[in-house]
């Protein structure tokens, strides 16, 4: 199978069960965001980060692969790529108290810095958080079905992101940089 097809030369695509929409779909944007979130926890896990972290992203890949099948399919629950359930929920909230137990108190804002690979994890946060906000868009789009659970999921992994993030500087012996109010 060749990786170009030309079929999108005109600024379409097709859908997971058929049909073509725009590429600037609300839809496109969502699942795209999602990749592009996955290719930034790739980048993050090329780092060196902690053994727990990146067994938990190593997982978070494959789930946020499911997603974006699931986003990339109108009636996901008919065509069978609803794959990602409240137990991946579950499993990240798990991996932040894990990961929170051998953390300080969080008592200031703080800069995304640290270690390279503390700083990636902050950048796939962000990568995150964008994802989620177009999830969010797409499911207020009429006529559209959307699950709340990828919505929590993503929700919940933004949460996760910041916690390695935050565990990945403590293990490097890196001090987290606070946030100074500008003086006004």
């Amino acid at each position: 199978m060749k990786i170009y097809t030309k079929t999108g030369d005109a600024g379409e695509t097709g859908l997971f069960a058929g049909g073509r929409i725009r590429k600037d779909d609300a839809r496109i944007e969502a699942y795209g965001t999602v990749d592009e979130l996955n290719a930034a926890i790739g980048l993050a896990r090329s780092e060196p980060l902690p053994l727990e972290v990146e067994q938990t992203l190593q997982r978070v890949q494959s789930e946020l692969f499911s997603v974006g099948a699931e986003l990339a399919t109108p009636e996901p629950d008919k065509h069978g790529t609803a794959l990602v359930g409240d137990d991946a929920v579950a499993l990240l909230e798990q991996a932040i108290d894990s990961l929170e137990r051998g953390l300080p108190p969080l008592k200031n804002f703080i800069l995304p810095a640290g270690s390279r690979g503390a700083t990636l994890l902050h950048l796939a946060r962000g990568v995150c958080r964008r994802a989620e906000r177009r999830v969010v868009t797409l499911a207020n789009s009429p006529g559209v079905d959307v699950s709340f659970r990828i919505i929590r999921y993503l929700n919940r992994l933004g949460d996760y992101l910041f916690v390695a993030a935050r565990f990945a500087n403590a293990e490097a012996k890196q001090p987290e940089t606070k946030w100074e109010k500008p003086a006004s």
